[in-house]
């Protein structure tokens, strides 16, 4: 960059550098310059040839230099949108993707308004998935665990910045640390990566507990769908994300533990991607 660069060429110059990593360079490039600035995005707009001081143009340089190497975006920005919420992630914790809302939606069909059930969030990450349902229904009591300690503090921190008293964040493996509890609802996305899929040559900025799944991925379900029968009302819903090609061996997985009313759903594009199942022991 020059010594002296108004924000349009800024904005202008690091899209043309993020090009190359980004379908989205130009929004990218936007926010980057933006948080250099420490103003928000609309400021870019009204102020084009406002002057990056050198402090700004250090920052910006620092943040591209991370893109550049791959590292996610919501890791430079701390921030990443899931369910209309602005939730902090870091790299204790995976960068919430758009296909994890349809575990929500299915929670909230299911959960009436006003109900006030017990749900769980098992292998939370940031809290997406237990933040949102906890915002969409007030009365429920929502708990959610996750082996990794940064993980948990993160959860936390949005709990605390959306002003949600009705989550609980604990830290634990699975369900150990709500052992004795019934739910009503539990909601899971747990690692389901094969350990040698070539996919995490671009995740390598994440963490990869919450990517790897063993050899064939299934390795959490596994132990989901033994251990979650223990702790859910019968009749309960169990939701769990899953890969596009991997909802027959969950389902019969499910199937093998007692699991009922088995059920398959596909995200926005069409693609297998959640699946659902009913506690033993509800109606038939």
């Amino acid at each position: 960059m020059t010594d002296v660069i108004t924000i349009d060429f800024a904005v202008a110059e690091a899209a043309e550098q993020l090009a190359s990593v980004s379908e989205s360079a130009r929004l990218e490039a936007e926010l980057l310059v933006a948080r250099a600035i420490d103003m928000p995005r609309s400021y870019l707009f009204a102020h084009p040839e406002d002057i990056l001081d050198e402090a700004a143009q250090e920052r910006l340089e620092a943040s591209l230099e991370r893109r550049l190497a791959g590292e996610p975006m919501a890791y430079i920005t701390g921030t990443k949108e899931f369910w209309s919420l602005e939730l902090l992630v870091s790299p204790a914790t995976l960068v919430p993707r758009p296909e994890t809302e349809l575990l929500v939606e299915i929670a909230l069909r299911e959960i009436p308004r006003r109900a006030a059930w017990q749900v769980l969030d098992l292998g939370t990450g940031s809290g997406a998935i237990a933040v949102a349902i906890a915002s969409e229904r007030p009365l429920c009591a929502v708990t959610a665990t996750d082996c990794s300690a940064g993980a948990v503090a993160i959860a936390r921190q949005n709990v605390r910045q959306l002003e949600l008293g009705n989550v609980d964040c604990i830290q634990g493996d699975w369900t150990n640390p709500v052992a004795g509890r019934k739910f009503d609802v539990i909601a899971s996305n747990p690692p389901y990566v094969c350990d040698d899929d070539a996919a995490l040559e671009s995740l390598q900025a994440e963490p990869l507990v919450s990517l790897l799944g063993g050899a064939d991925g299934l390795d959490a379900y596994r132990v989901l769908a033994s251990e979650c029968k223990n702790i859910i009302e019968p009749g309960g819903l169990l939701i769990l994300e899953h890969g596009i090609d991997q909802q027959e061996g969950i389902a019969d997985l499910l199937a093998t533990h007692g699991w009922q009313d088995i059920q398959r759903h596909r995200d926005y594009q069409g693609n297998p991607r959640a699946i659902s199942a009913r506690g033993p022991g509800g109606q038939p």
